[in-house]
């Protein structure tokens, strides 16, 4: 064995005895897009009151902020690097505020949050689910709600860029036959999105859809069907159009657009669908490469010269898609596996996150918290009190890329 293969194992072995946390590997959307190429309007209020809710602990976002009217691709040259809080607020099967430790346990702290920024992540991602969290009129329930908008604080008093999305929905499903329904929904949603939200300024943006595909079929993860795509273009327009029309800050606000499943691959990125003389969208796209390396759990462990052409063909796509256009891009979600391979991980993100620099993308790590075991092991931060790096070589290296 190599040594540096040898030092790695012994690493991530010490990482497994001292664990005192138990972390799930339940996060039951799965990446394997990778492998390809891989309620009504809601804005009739008062923008500058603050709000009515006495019981409701106090928010930055209560009074209305100023909001610097910039472009997009302005706003992302701002950003550095990001880190997911996964298989957090995104957890379903457990329909209460308790949720949030259902797949993972621990709770969500400021501590863990002003942690990762003074780490050097200045975008958190929050993935939210609420299908669970919605009554049969499709009204958010409060207390959700307010846990969510307090995990946003956590980010926007930390000075970070925050994405809010909705997350592990499966009520919608792009077809024509569900297309209406869901389009009702997803209004009724972005609706009360926007009005809770609608004060904060271009520091947080919102994400309409995460990975919207025709799951459990045949064109689930190879960038989807002809219906899929043109329906999933209908869904980014019904969430654009809702919050553009909505009131406080959010005509201006920064919206991220996602295509079919997020999808890395070009077809499926030559349908997302962009508004017209709107310089205030950026790109959403999901992209764990090389897919052998990076996402499947029974693929290789290293990482070498041949695998970097996955990495190669993705940015050269969005480059002649989008960047080379003036067009910004998010990488909402990357990442690599631990395979006990800390050494080659470290390679990897280096040389895909020095691409995506080149471009100006940035791409934010997905962190489900857990570690080790049989699944998808993306985690990179002991979220106990005191937090600390699980692998501080690989975060070291994150940083290393913006440092330069």
């Amino acid at each position: 064995m190599k040594l540096k293969k040898l030092l790695s194992l012994l690493l991530s072995v010490s990482i497994c005895m001292s664990m005192l946390v138990s972390c799930s590997n339940d996060d039951s959307s799965s990446k394997a897009d990778s492998s390809s190429s891989s309620v009504t309007d809601s804005s009739a209020t008062d923008e500058s009151s603050e709000t009515d809710d006495s019981s409701r602990a106090p928010s930055v976002g209560d009074t209305l902020q100023d909001m610097r009217d910039i472009s997009s691709a302005e706003l992302v040259k701002e950003m550095k690097t990001g880190w997911n809080l996964g298989n957090t607020l995104d957890a379903t099967g457990n329909p209460t505020v308790g949720a949030e430790t259902h797949w993972q346990k621990v709770p969500t702290t400021k501590e863990l949050i002003t942690f990762l920024k003074e780490g050097g992540f200045n975008v958190l991602r929050i993935p939210v689910s609420w299908g669970e969290h919605m009554d049969e009129n499709y009204v958010v329930d409060e207390a959700w709600m307010q846990r969510v908008r307090e995990i946003v604080d956590y980010g926007i008093e930390n000075d970070m860029y925050v994405i809010l999305n909705t997350h592990h929905e499966e009520w919608y499903f792009p077809n024509e036959e569900n297309k209406a329904q869901d389009i009702e929904q997803l209004t009724a949603l972005w609706s009360q999105i926007a009005e809770e939200f609608k004060n904060y300024d271009e520091h947080l943006i919102f994400e309409g859809l995460n990975e919207p595909r025709l799951r459990g079929t045949q064109y689930e993860w190879n960038g989807g069907n002809a219906e899929g795509q043109k329906v999933v273009a209908e869904y980014a327009q019904a969430f654009y159009n809702t919050v553009r029309n909505s009131g406080g800050n959010n005509p201006k606000r920064h919206l991220m657009l996602t295509g079919y499943a997020a999808s890395s691959n070009r077809m499926a990125l030559s349908k997302l669908w962009l508004p017209e003389n709107d310089d205030k969208v950026i790109v959403s796209v999901h992209a764990y490469l090389p897919y052998s390396f990076a996402l499947d759990t029974k693929g290789t462990d290293e990482f070498g010269d041949g695998n970097k052409g996955e990495i190669d063909s993705f940015f050269d796509t969005l480059y002649d898609k989008f960047t080379s256009k003036g067009i910004p891009v998010i990488v909402g979600e990357y990442g690599s596996v631990n395979k006990m391979n800390t050494e080659e991980r470290i390679e990897c993100v280096t040389y895909y996150l020095t691409k995506a620099k080149e471009q100006g993308i940035p791409c934010i790590w997905w962190d489900n918290n857990a570690i080790v075991g049989n699944g998808e092991n993306f985690g990179i931060v002991d979220r106990t009190f005191p937090q600390s790096w699980r692998f501080e070589g690989l975060v070291d290296a994150i940083m290393a890329v913006y440092d330069e």
